[in-house]
Formats: structure tokens, sequence, C-alpha cells
């Protein structure tokens, strides 16, 4: 603040501050001026009334009593008792008390005349008085007039700017002030916000307390004995090997007692093996037509059980208007992993945490436990269509009749969409908590998973292509080939390109061997 505007400020207060002591000292004298009137009045009033009193103790003179005529008999015979008036009766007052009222009188007289005289003197010094503070405040305003004048000149403000000067600085400050006042109440509202947060996810995980599984890439098939073993690989491996070409996954006998190994990375693909082997070892008859009927019979039977998990799902969530054509790939999501941890299991984890978040913060718990146990379910077509899993799924919800709340907080979860709402941020919530948890995820399996789909990614681009088959824990990719549309000379040379190819892209330890398969099969019924 410049001095200018110091000296305009100070000297409007110093006007002010006069103004007010001029006013209060009027009030204060007029009051006086009242009072004095009002003990003026009470004293004429008790000399008027002792003037009164003395007035009624002066004696009148009583009438004279009429002559009544007599008459003739007896006159009080003649005039009943009842008749006759009762005579007034006369006080009587001496001399000397005459003389002591009048003596009162006089003295009451001269104090009248005492207190009207005071009384005058009193009016005419309040007169004076008033007169005085008259010309005091005609003094004050020419000054304070002087005063603005000279301040107007001084500062080469008028009253006008200079109040609006003033006002602007004060205006200022109150921003100042408010400014600091908004910026203390956003940290403590930070502060505790941050605190009840924290409360509000602690207790969400701590009462939800699911368990976890780390989902594997190997299976073991219990076998009756190992006389099954030599069964199960057949002359020269041919079981075994037709069991690999078929189901895709590689199956492993070694010296382990009764037990067989599984390895495949695509889950689907080793519950369907391990449902095919459990069966042909049960039935006993093991040879390459017989794996392909097992195997197709498997496959439906995955898909039923697919369904099954969703339906179970559903129900443990509370859920039962969801449209009949996301079942099948919500039961799908049961046979996948995200960084080890089942896609299923982590829907309904979420659906949960979000459910639980939302009843603390007063929120809609239905919407918020639907939105959080959908917001996945674009990962069981993310091998079919091209995009990320959000959008995905937000598209698939969208199709079969979502609410745009619950399309918005899938397509959300992962910002490639800007969250509106507060559902989609608590499904972030419940996502990030549910796969954060300790022993929830391994990093480790999901890039191991990753290279593999992405060898199987590489092979089935070139055309000719029927099955694509990562073998041996990724250092083996076998390629199913159509024997109508490749030669064997094609395939020696899709088989050096998908080396090349693998070379340039991926990043592995040892080395990866591609086997193109190109089998011709002719067919005869005899009937």
């Amino acid at each position: 603040m410049d001095p200018m505007q110091m000296l305009i400020i100070a000297i409007s207060i110093l006007g002010t501050a006069v103004l007010v002591l001029a006013i209060v000292f009027s009030i204060s004298l007029r009051q006086q001026q009242a009072a004095a009137r009002q003990a003026a009045r009470r004293a004429l009033e008790e000399d008027a009334g002792r003037s009164r009193a003395l007035k009624d103790l002066v004696p009148r003179p009583a009438p004279k009593a009429q002559r009544k005529p007599r008459t003739k008999g007896n006159a009080a015979a003649a005039v009943p008792p009842a008749a006759v008036a009762p005579q007034p009766v006369v006080e009587v007052i001496s001399e000397p008390e005459l003389a002591e009222r009048a003596r009162s009188l006089a003295t009451a007289e001269t104090r009248i005349d005492a207190l009207t005289a005071k009384l005058g003197r009193e009016r005419a010094r309040l007169e004076v008085a008033q007169a005085e503070l008259e010309r005091r405040a005609t003094e004050l305003a020419h000054g304070e007039a002087v005063q603005r004048d000279a301040l107007a000149r001084i500062s080469g403000l008028d009253p006008d700017q200079a109040r609006t000067e003033l006002l602007t600085h004060l205006e200022r400050e109150a921003r100042l002030h408010s400014a600091q006042l908004v910026r203390d109440l956003e940290s403590e509202a930070r502060r505790n916000g941050e605190a009840k947060a924290r409360a509000i996810i602690v207790g969400s995980i701590q009462r939800l307390a699911a368990e976890q599984t780390t989902e594997s890439v190997v299976t073991s098939v219990p076998l009756p004995s190992d006389e099954m073993k030599g069964r199960i690989i057949g002359r020269e491996g041919r079981n075994i090997r037709a069991f690999e070409q078929v189901t895709g996954v590689n199956l492993m006998i070694d010296d382990t007692p009764e037990s067989a190994l599984l390895s495949c990375f695509d889950p689907v693909r080793r519950e369907t093996a391990r449902l095919t082997l459990t069966e042909l070892v049960q039935d006993g008859r093991i040879h390459p037509a017989r794996i392909e009927e097992v195997h197709e019979r498997s496959k439906r039977r995955i898909d039923e059980l697919c369904l099954r998990a969703a339906e179970d799902a559903l129900i443990e969530m509370g859920i039962t208007d969801l449209d009949p054509g996301l079942l099948p790939a919500l039961g799908a999501l049961r046979y996948r992993t995200s960084y080890g941890q089942n896609v299923l299991a982590h829907l309904v984890e979420s659906g949960h945490i979000a459910a639980l978040m939302a009843a603390e913060l007063g929120l809609n718990v239905e919407t918020c436990r639907r939105a959080a146990f959908l917001h996945d379910i674009g990962k069981a077509l993310t091998h079919e269509v091209e995009g990320s899993h959000a959008l995905v799924g937000a598209q698939l919800a969208r199709r079969y009749g979502e609410h745009p709340d619950i399309v918005h907080a899938i397509e959300a979860h992962h910002n490639e969409v800007e969250p509106r709402t507060v559902e989609a941020v608590l499904t972030q919530a419940a996502d990030a908590i549910s796969g954060s948890r300790p022993g929830a995820r391994r990093e480790s399996l999901e890039i191991y998973v990753k290279r593999l789909e992405r060898l199987e990614e590489i092979a089935r681009a070139h055309a000719g292509v029927e099955k694509v088959f990562a073998m041996q824990a990724g250092r083996e990719v076998r390629v199913m080939v159509q024997p109508e549309h490749v030669s064997d000379a094609e395939s020696q040379v899709m088989a050096r390109d998908i080396a090349r190819e693998v070379e340039g892209e991926l990043t592995y330890p040892g080395s990866i061997k591609v086997t193109v398969v190109r089998e011709s099969r002719a067919v005869a019924v005899a009937h």
C-alpha cells in the first residue's frame, strides 16, 4: 500500500470519529434537557397539589337552617322521625391553626417561585448549550468539507474516487482472506478425506477376506496304474502325438508314479485336455480317432461348465436381470487369468469391494456392484476382437442393453475414457484393490503367457494356417497348415519366415523350434 492511500484512509477514519463524537454529544445534551424539563414538571405538579390541599383546609361557612312553620297540635306527632333532614357538621378551626396553615401556604409558594426561577435558568443554559452544539456541528461540517477538499487536492481524487479506491482495497483484502480460508479448508478436507478413504478401503478389504488361488500352467492327471502310461504313448508314440496335435497341449509322461502332466498357457485348452485324458483313461480305449471324439465332447462340456460358473457368479452377486447373451462371455472368464489371478474370481471380488465401499459412501450399492462385476468382461473376447478389453467390454455391454452408467464405468476403468461418474471412479478403486492385494497376481506368469500368445499370433498371421500351438513352455511352435493351400516347399519357407519374425519381435531365453505340419488324410466309408 502506498503512503497516499494510507493518508486517505487515516483522514477518512479521523473525520468519521469526529462526526461520531459530535453526534454523541448532541444526543447526551438533548437527554439532559429532557430530564430537566421532566424534573420541573414534577415540581410544578407537587406545588399545585400542595396548593389544592391548603385550599381544602380553609373552612367554608355553613348554610343557615330554614325555620319551618309550626302546625296546630303536636308538631312532633305530625312529622315522622325519618322525615327530619340531617344537620351538617361544621369543623371549627382555631386562629393559631389557621395562621400556621397560612404560613405553610406562603412557604410552598416561595418554593414554587424558586423552582420556577431555577427551571428558567436551566432552560436558558440548555438553549445556550444547544446553540453552541449547533455552532460546533456547523464548524465540524465546514472542517470536514475543507479537509475533504484538501485531501482531494493532495491526492488528485474526488470523494467518489477515494471511496471507490478504499472499497477496492477492502475488497482485495477480503478476497485474500477468503482465499486463505478456502485453502485451509481444502487442506483440512483433503487430510480428513484421505483418512476416511483409507479407513473405508481397509474396512472393505478386511470384511471381504477373499481366498486367492494362484493359477498354474501345469495340470496333473492321476492314472490308475503305470501300465496306462504305455497305452497313452501308443505304438511308436502315435497316441501321444495325436493327443498333442488335437488338443494343443503338451502331455508329459515321466517317472512320476501314477500321474501324467499337462502343460499349456491357455487354461481353456488345458482344462479341455484334462477332461479328454481323464475320460480316455477311464474308458481304456486310446487311439487317434477316439482322442478326437472325446476331445469334441470335452469342448462341449467346457461350454456347459462356463455357463454354470457364470450362473453361480450371478447368484453370488445377487444379479437376476443380466441378459442371457452375456453368460457365455462371462463364463469363459472362469478359465482366463490376469497376472495369475482368475478373472472371474477377480470380478466377484471387485463387485463385493465396490458394494462395501458404496454402502459406506451412501451411493447406489446395486449399480456399483454391477459395474465392478462386469468391468473385465471384455477379456473374454480380446483374442477375437481388436481393441482393449475395456472398450470391447463396453461395446458388448451396450449391445446387450446395459445401463449407460454401467457401460461408462466399464470403458473408463483403465482411463481409455475419462471417468465422469462416481460409479466409474469406484469401479477403478475396486479393480485396483482386488488386483493389488498381496498374493493376488504374479507379473512373471502374465509376461510368460503374453509371450506364448504372441508366438501363436505370429504363426497364425500366415496364409493357409489352420491351427497353431505353443508347446514345450514356449520352446516350440507347432503349426498345422491346410494341405490343399500349402505345399511341402511352401511349408519349409513358412517355417523359416516364422522363425525370423520370432527372432525380430520377441525376447526369450534359449531357442524356439518352429515346426510346420502338413498332413493329408484320405477317408473312405465301406457300406
